[in-house]
């Protein structure tokens, strides 16, 4: 099983002429979770950004062994699609199987994806993430929109996607029920 690590070093984000926040610093290893604290605005999805790769820092630099996916308010699923041929797009792509977890998508898989819901559209980003092989997980809110039963299921395939040496990277307003989660709170890095 290929090794996961996470780290980021001293990382500041700028918007325009607004610096966000500075002095980011953490490090993960396989079977962490690390919590991203803060209030709306601040830079949580900015800093998953930054993690995956999408975002130049403007100051530090991140490292990482491992596959990174993410998945955040954008389900990465092409709208006009049934929900089976966009996760199958997505499992060809990564080279991966079946998402080991249950999302409970089995009778929506011939529906086009923008016909779905807000929370069955939540549970296919997190099916299509389950399934990419990824040691990393980012997740931007991942509980919004889903109901408790959902929610619970999303946190059990978080628990068991730790259990196997992964590491789980979630900005979240909503409270998580984690074992072990880490916190850093976005306030604390403001300029």
């Amino acid at each position: 099983m290929q090794p996961a690590r996470l780290a980021a070093y001293d990382l500041a984000c700028r918007r325009g002429d607004r610096l966000l926040f500075r002095g980011v610093g953490f490090e993960l290893h396989a079977g962490d979770a690390l919590q991203l604290a803060g209030p709306n605005g601040i830079g949580k999805s900015s800093l998953m950004r930054i993690l995956a790769g999408l975002l130049r820092p403007y100051h530090g630099h991140v490292e990482h062994e491992g596959a990174l996916a993410l998945a955040d308010e954008r389900p990465a699923l092409d709208p006009h699609r049934p929900l089976g041929e966009a996760l199958a797009f997505w499992r060809a792509v990564d080279q991966a199987g079946e998402a080991r977890a249950d999302f409970g998508l089995e009778d929506l898989l011939d529906v086009p994806v923008r016909y779905l819901s807000t929370g069955q559209r939540k549970r296919a980003a997190l099916a299509r993430l389950a399934a990419s092989g990824a040691r990393i997980w980012l997740l931007d809110e991942p509980l919004n929109g889903l109901d408790t039963h959902w929610g619970a299921s999303a946190q059990a395939a978080i628990e068991a996607h730790r259990a196997l040496g992964g590491i789980a990277v979630i900005a979240s307003h909503q409270p998580l029920q984690l074992q072990k989660l880490k916190k850093l709170a976005l306030l604390e890095h403001l300029p």
